[in-house]
């Protein structure tokens, strides 16, 4: 009797430093990737950071959101070397313990001939890992996110090696410096001799906006229709049970609720955020206004001080040694971003950087259905996908005065919310959830997987 078998699921190799437990800002495109993948039928292999790493560098991590990620899906962590963040002498190889400089020389050497990033190890470590699984059961395709970038140089190698299908994704832009808007590197660098190799070998390349893109495009010529735009998105599945917030009425006795949520770093323009704030408490609409930073205050544990000082802050709590409005809420796991809008009454946009900025915390904003206040240079790319959205206030200016006056027109737009314009902002949003932006990804993926995969072929 003649048996169908089941044709095997296309693998993937999914090359991301940042997943979850970790709470980079990439993570959550790669949580949702990977996830997304998994859902549509995908076999996926993801090489992620070394846990010791979250903990002792970076110095945080968000279990629940690892709690989040589809079970099917297999994480690897290769090793890393900490020499570049090491700083226990006690930890110290024999070799660094006792020839530290020449350690050093050793270690710099890499940087400059192999590849320019403290990942290197990484990378290495993944590409030898791959190779061992490959041999056991074949990968159909390989997609890289970054940074760090030393994952394109490991999907590369593989390909190399293993004529293999790749992908690149540029959840952050490699040699260009998006906040400045110039060259990351100077000429004959060797990040360009590498990005150039990748991109042109690469099967394709992804980038989170249209400017990046058009950036890339221009300098890589030959390779630009092979790129495509995937726009970040927001994750249902983290908005309370995959609904979107709901309505709360606001009290007309109650001080509005002002939030940030997200990472604050050195690229925003936190003393402009904190000024106008303070002008915009002077309205009688405002008095007794609150600003609650929710999140972390930068990427590394020795960020927080300084961060706290520019936001008026000085007190280690949190809490403002005098009436600021504006204290400081720590860090929230993903998983309950939603009752962090379902509490808020106004959102505050806080972006650093310029034409290239997106941001993926824009469109949990948007999905909250709340009044939104940009704080950040005007022109950056989130304003392409706030237009349209119909609870967004624009001072388009960096002007203290302006942006106090959006914040005023916002939380008066909070008082006079009406249901029917809470679903049409929700409307706008919806077009951007991490299945709609993330499908046309899984489509060139499966594009990529030239062969026709025979069933029963290869061991499940």
């Amino acid at each position: 009797m003649n048996r169908t078998r089941e044709p095997r699921r296309p693998r993937i190799l999914y090359l991301s430093f940042y997943f979850p437990p970790s709470r980079a800002s990439g993570v959550y495109r790669a949580r949702a990737t990977a996830n997304y993948l998994a859902q549509q039928g995908w076999d996926v292999t993801a090489f992620a950071s070394p846990i010791s790493f979250l903990h002792e560098v970076i110095g945080s991590v968000d279990e629940r959101l690892a709690e989040t990620v589809d079970p099917r899906i297999r994480v690897e962590r290769p090793p890393l070397s900490q020499f570049a963040w090491e700083r226990d002498l006690r930890r110290f190889s024999r070799f660094r313990g006792l020839s530290p400089v020449m350690a050093g020389k050793a270690y710099r050497l890499g940087l400059s001939k192999i590849f320019p990033e403290h990942y290197l190890s990484w990378a290495a470590a993944s590409v030898r890992r791959a190779l061992a699984m490959h041999t056991r059961r074949r990968f159909d395709v390989v997609l890289a996110t970054g940074n760090p970038f030393a994952s394109f140089a490991a999907a590369w190698m593989i390909h190399r090696l293993t004529g293999v299908p790749f992908a690149v994704d540029y959840r952050d832009a490699w040699t260009l410096n998006m906040f400045e808007e110039k060259p990351a590197y100077p000429d004959g660098h060797l990040a360009w001799k590498w990005e150039h190799r990748i991109l042109r070998d690469a099967s394709a390349s992804i980038f989170v906006n249209n400017p990046l893109r058009a950036w890339y495009a221009e300098r890589y010529p030959n390779s630009a229709d092979r790129m495509m735009v995937v726009p970040n998105g927001w994750d249902p599945d983290l908005f309370g049970q995959g609904e979107p917030v709901e309505a709360a009425s606001t009290d007309p006795t109650r001080p509005l609720r002002f939030s940030f949520l997200g990472t604050v770093n050195n690229t925003q323009p936190v003393e402009q955020l904190a000024d106008a704030f303070e002008r915009a408490r002077r309205h009688p609409d405002l008095a007794g206004a609150q600003l609650h930073i929710h999140g972390h205050l930068g990427y590394f544990k020795q960020s927080q001080s300084e961060l706290m000082k520019r936001l008026g802050l000085a007190d280690p709590a949190g809490e403002p040694g005098t009436d600021t409005g504006i204290s400081y809420r720590g860090a929230v796991s993903k998983t309950d971003v939603g009752q962090v809008y379902q509490d808020s009454d106004v959102l505050v946009f806080l972006a650093g950087g310029a034409r290239y900025v997106t941001s993926g915390k824009i469109f949990e904003y948007m999905a909250s259905g709340r009044p939104i206040v940009s704080v950040h240079a005007p022109g950056i790319a989130a304003q392409d996908v706030l237009a349209g959205y119909p609870l967004w206030f624009n001072p388009n200016s960096l002007d203290v005065d302006e942006i106090a006056n959006s914040m005023i027109a916002a939380g008066k737009a909070a008082r006079d919310m009406t249901p029917q314009v809470r679903a049409e902002a929700q409307a706008h949003a919806a077009a951007f959830t991490r299945e709609a932006v993330t499908a046309p990804l899984e489509a060139r993926l499966r594009a990529m997987v030239k062969r026709t995969i025979a069933t029963g072929a290869e061991a499940s």
